[in-house]
């Protein structure tokens, strides 16, 4: 009974069942299908008492709902489904089924975000990032791999290997860099310092990362020493506005972005004007969302004012991350742009954009690495963070790799220098990347 309502509510999918812990199914009798379990009487009553999304996220971090078989084909029959859109009949009827139970108002998950203060200041800032970042180094090596590289890979084919296609990310961006023997680089929000460590190896500068995650930081100099690189790589625990030892010869950001948020994007783009040489390069790699539409379909537009360049584009604005599972459990206060507006941005800022490249079927792929090895990890994972937390990582990995696949996110490479007041700089005119 309980399953047939289920499978109501969410659409009747052809390719996926539903089975509830009264013993009821629904769906498709295909053993191949994946199943959407109802695990307890605790998921009606989160999604009952909180609908749309969160409540369904709720019940899926607490384990009271599963998908028994294959995620990525699950993820793809539900995922024009975020509980917002139920029918009151239909919860009436889940009302008569369950009964008073249903009705119970549940704490959420410890692993629910509650950030306090103004967004994105720098206090607030940084504790969004350690609740992302400060989870368990050994955690997060379980599915990046001995990269510990966290951003979108870049791959030649479908068979190149995780480890090469990072690898093959820095140097890509050590490229369009143009990083030689001596130079200053700036990595902002450097991880466990992959950029810094493949640029100090293999083009031979000095280079600062910086991050506010201490476990990152930990972790960096650790890798900094075991490199042998000591006098050539620093890693900081500082957030980048505080950074005030430039100029530097090129700044790299990678996977810091979407971290800014309108609040505090002006700050961004000035900050990396200020601390890059006249003639110095910018890349900014972050993901991005698509441009904003109209009822009609139709981009958005607004007229441009005088006091605001950044409005030139309707899209220019950003918004808040995906959905409310991931501003909740994953990136609280991240915020996307489309890729139109990061390139206003920086501009307005007195930086020349001179190269965008899209890597949006790359990171797809990427995820599908990381959920793979999550899975092959399964019960190591759950022995470190818990299984609510490790449930959080499978989920949002995967949808993400969906959301890249269909494009509703994307990712993009923004290159950009500070002109000599002449106007002049030594980019190529053909680069060859």
């Amino acid at each position: 009974m309980l399953a047939g309502l289920v499978h109501e509510m969410i659409g009747s999918p052809q390719g996926l069942a539903v089975e509830a812990y009264d013993g009821s199914r629904a769906g498709p009798a295909d053993d191949g299908a994946p199943v959407l379990v109802i695990v307890r009487p605790d998921a009606v009553a989160r999604v009952v008492m909180r609908p749309g999304e969160l409540g369904v996220a709720r019940a899926w971090v607490a384990g009271d709902i599963d998908v028994r078989g294959d995620l990525w084909a699950a993820i793809g029959e539900l995922e024009h489904f975020n509980g917002a859109q139920v029918p009151p009949s239909a919860v009436v009827q889940l009302l008569r089924h369950v009964g008073p139970s249903a009705l119970r108002r549940m704490p959420p998950p410890p692993e629910e975000s509650a950030l306090r203060g103004r967004r994105h200041s720098k206090a607030r800032d940084a504790d969004s990032i350690s609740h992302h970042y400060d989870v368990s180094n050994d955690f997060y090596r379980l599915f990046l791999g001995p990269t510990m590289t966290y951003s979108c890979a870049v791959f030649d084919g479908v068979d190149t290997p995780l480890d090469a296609a990072q690898e093959a990310k820095y140097e890509l961006i050590c490229q369009k860099l143009g990083l030689a023997p001596g130079m200053r680089l700036l990595d902002i929000g450097c991880g466990w310092g992959g950029m810094v460590l493949h640029a100090a190896r293999h083009h031979d500068v000095v280079a600062v990362g910086v991050t506010i995650s201490e476990e990152q930081a930990e972790l960096a100099r650790q890798r900094v020493a075991a490199a042998g690189l000591d006098g050539k790589v620093e890693i900081r625990v500082q957030d980048y506005r505080e950074v005030h030892d430039g100029p530097f010869d090129a700044i790299s950001s990678i996977g810091m972005f979407e971290h800014v948020g309108r609040a505090g994007v002006d700050d961004y783009t000035s900050t990396l004007h200020r601390l890059v040489r006249p003639g110095g390069r910018v890349l900014n790699h972050a993901i991005s969302r698509p441009p904003a539409r109209t009822s009609s379909g139709r981009l958005a537009r607004s007229r441009v004012t005088a006091n605001r360049v950044a409005e030139a584009l309707g899209s220019s604005r950003a918004t808040r991350v995906d959905s409310a599972f991931m501003d909740r459990y994953v990136f609280p206060d991240g915020e996307l742009f489309e890729v139109g507006a990061v390139v206003t941005h920086l501009q307005a800022a007195g930086l020349e954009v001179r190269h965008v490249e899209s890597l949006r079927p790359h990171y797809a792929q990427t995820l599908r690495h990381w959920v793979a090895n999550l899975e092959a990890n399964w019960d190591e994972a759950v022995a470190m963070v818990g299984e609510r937390r490790a449930r959080v990582w499978r989920l949002y990995m995967a949808r993400s790799a969906r959301g890249f696949e269909r494009g509703s996110i994307a990712v993009h490479q923004v290159l950009a220098v500070r002109p000599h007041p002449d106007g002049t700089d030594d980019l190529p005119l053909r680069p060859n990347w």
